[in-house]
């Protein structure tokens, strides 16, 4: 199965690759893999000082550039406006609101899934929670309405956020983390479709990969917090090769807080 892993080239014959670099690469679930510069997602990573190496496959690996890219490309967002963030104790949503603090988000509005991650939420991110269905919670925590959404769910989440998003409000759709179980079920569309007509909203799918660009912008702004101690890594990291599945199974059960990780090696 396809993967994003982080390691340490062990041997090179590949121009611009040393042996002990770190390297990221998409070739799989795999203890060692055969990868060529630029080939399946293969990139050299910069070894930071004083940034952990799990920040490259969260903040600063594919979820935290989804949630940059998210924020900043899809939302245009801007300091003091108001946002809420579906799943937002998953990969993308606590990078989501770790970089949307960076950036001055006024009310930071989030949905979880159970009561540690919403303890987590509130006290480590700053997010707003009230426990209750999407639609008349948002109303009850941003009764002016909100600016943006980050949507990882769909379904009543998307539904919820339209209601609530303001006249010219923005979406970045992420994911649906509702449908993803229901393949044998067609997905109801939410009631209020119509409303973006009304409100002007903009909705926009986002696909990290069509940014690689955005890099560079993600590391400049988060790499000194990381140093700093501002910011941290939300991972959950499982120990062993042998538990990738568990881990895996683990992440679609809603058992990890942040990115999940498998750790193969020191």
């Amino acid at each position: 199965m396809e993967g994003r892993a982080l390691g340490r080239v062990t041997a090179s014959r590949a121009p611009g690759l040393a042996e002990g670099d770190l390297v990221l690469h998409r070739a799989g679930w795999r203890t060692h893999a055969l990868v060529t510069p630029g080939g399946r997602g293969t990139r050299p990573v910069p070894a930071y000082e004083g940034v952990p190496l799990t920040a490259h496959l969260s903040i600063l690996g594919g979820t935290g550039l989804t949630a940059y890219v998210a924020l900043t490309r899809t939302l245009e967002f801007r300091a003091g406006q108001d946002l809420f963030v579906s799943a937002a104790a998953g990969g993308v949503g606590t990078a989501v609101g770790r970089i949307a603090r960076l950036l001055g988000a006024g009310r930071l509005i989030g949905s979880a899934g159970t009561p540690a991650k919403v303890a987590r939420l509130t006290a480590e991110l700053g997010f707003d929670y009230h426990d209750g269905p999407v639609g008349e919670l948002l109303a009850q925590a941003a009764p002016d309405g909100i600016d943006a959404y980050v949507d990882n769910v769909g379904g009543d989440h998307l539904e919820g956020a339209i209601s609530a998003l303001r006249e010219h409000g923005r979406i970045a759709w992420v994911g649906a983390i509702s449908q993803y179980h229901s393949a044998h079920e067609p997905p109801a569309a939410p009631r209020n479709l119509f409303d973006i007509v009304e409100k002007s909203l903009r909705l926009e799918g986002v696909l990290v990969r069509n940014h690689p660009d955005a890099q560079r912008e993600l590391d400049a702004l988060v790499v000194p917090r990381l140093r700093g101690g501002l910011v941290a890594p939300d991972v959950t990291v499982v120990d062993g090769f042998e538990r990738t599945v568990d881990g895996f199974l683990g992440m679609l059960r809603g058992e990890n807080t942040g990115k999940m990780l498998i750790r193969i090696a020191d």
